[in-house]
């Protein structure tokens, strides 16, 4: 089979599979191999799967590697490609024809390894991963994602592009990870007011650096985890993206712009469920701009118009003015909230 067919993930799989076998000494690749290579893919998209079957990965992946411990070993010919292999690949061929998929992902690997007879089999039924509960798995991920088919080789990325590049302030604020903010109630009454308005609906905090914009942002989490928030809220999560992670790695033209793609399409598939904070949001205007590319201004522009995206920007007095204020299509998306430093009470009430 054309290597070409499955996508970086899966050739990185199967070659994880092939190396896991002759390091071990097996005569041939099996579903257990194929197995613990998803698996390795601590937060990929077989985890996230696995995980909304209703199973936890790290114990499957324990058992996995018990079965392996077991496998026949041989001094040579090790790590080969053999029968079960083939019958894998070949079914997972079949499971991406019958999704419509272009390209062979780790989704259908998993989906294969549900069917194809076998120890890895065993061990998935096991935990009641079976084919019809991978399935369903598989169409709420790629709901939530916005991703309806694999059409490149990159194309499983753009799942869950959220949990890889922004943190969840309401998520931390349920678990007690952020600490209280003191003295802000009215900058992030008039930052609810701000978001609950029908246009001209996303707040951009400005002031000095260190005055405390991020803790309004975390504030406001706070707020709406406890319920002190308007009724329109109330069910909101506030997200902060981080550019630089979006960033970080995107070598080739148009990797950075598909991954804000997948970001935006997430967000937009939430139904307004999600408020983007996007600190040093001066960084985002150019953001990812190269030859024949496109910025991650120009890409928010058109969702901040379309009322797809809502978000919380934060940036200082200059930098406001000699970006964002150049840019009257990017400016007239926003509403100005002006932050001051603390008073010397609100000071001494933090340092406490």
């Amino acid at each position: 089979m054309n290597p070409d067919r499955f996508t970086t993930i899966a050739q990185q799989t199967l070659a994880t599979a092939q190396g896991d076998a002759s390091t071990r000494g097996n005569p041939e690749v099996d579903g257990l191999h194929i197995l613990s290579a998803l698996l390795a893919e601590r937060g990929g998209p077989v985890w996230s799967i696995l995980e909304k079957s209703g199973a936890d990965p790290d114990q499957i992946a324990g058992v996995v590697a018990s079965e392996l411990d077991r496998l026949p070993r041989t001094s040579s010919g090790a790590g080969s490609g053999g029968r079960s292999l083939l019958e894998i690949m070949n079914k997972a061929d079949a499971e991406a024809k019958a999704l419509g998929d272009r390209y062979i992902s780790t989704e259908h690997l998993l989906l294969a390894l549900s069917r194809v007879d076998g120890q890895a089999k065993e061990v998935l039924t096991t935990f009641g991963i079976q084919h019809p509960v991978v399935m369903q798995s598989i169409e709420q991920l790629r709901a939530a994602s916005g991703v309806s088919h694999m059409t490149d080789q990159n194309s499983e990325t753009q799942y869950e592009a959220l949990k890889k590049y922004a943190i969840d302030l309401t998520e931390k604020a349920q678990q007690g990870k952020l600490d209280p903010v003191i003295g802000r109630d009215e900058e992030i009454r008039r930052c609810m007011q701000v978001l609950s308005r029908r246009t001209k609906n996303n707040p951009v905090l400005i002031g000095e650096p260190g005055v405390g914009k991020t803790a309004i942002a975390e504030g406001l989490a706070l707020r709406i985890v406890s319920g002190d928030c308007p009724d329109g809220m109330r069910d909101k999560r506030i997200l902060a993206l981080d550019v630089g992670l979006l960033l970080a790695g995107a070598k080739y033209r148009g990797e950075f712009e598909e991954r804000l793609k997948a970001v935006l399409r997430e967000v937009t598939a939430s139904d307004g469920g999600i408020i983007l904070f996007i600190d040093e949001l001066h960084t985002v205007i150019g953001a990812g701009a190269a030859e024949g590319a496109v910025s991650a201004g120009n890409l928010l522009k058109p969702a901040l118009a379309r009322g797809e995206l809502r978000c919380i920007g934060a940036t200082t007095l200059d930098e406001y003015r000699k970006h964002i204020e150049k840019d009257p299509a990017f400016e007239r998306r926003f509403q100005p909230i002006f932050i001051d430093q603390p008073s010397v009470e609100e000071t001494v009430a933090i340092l406490r």
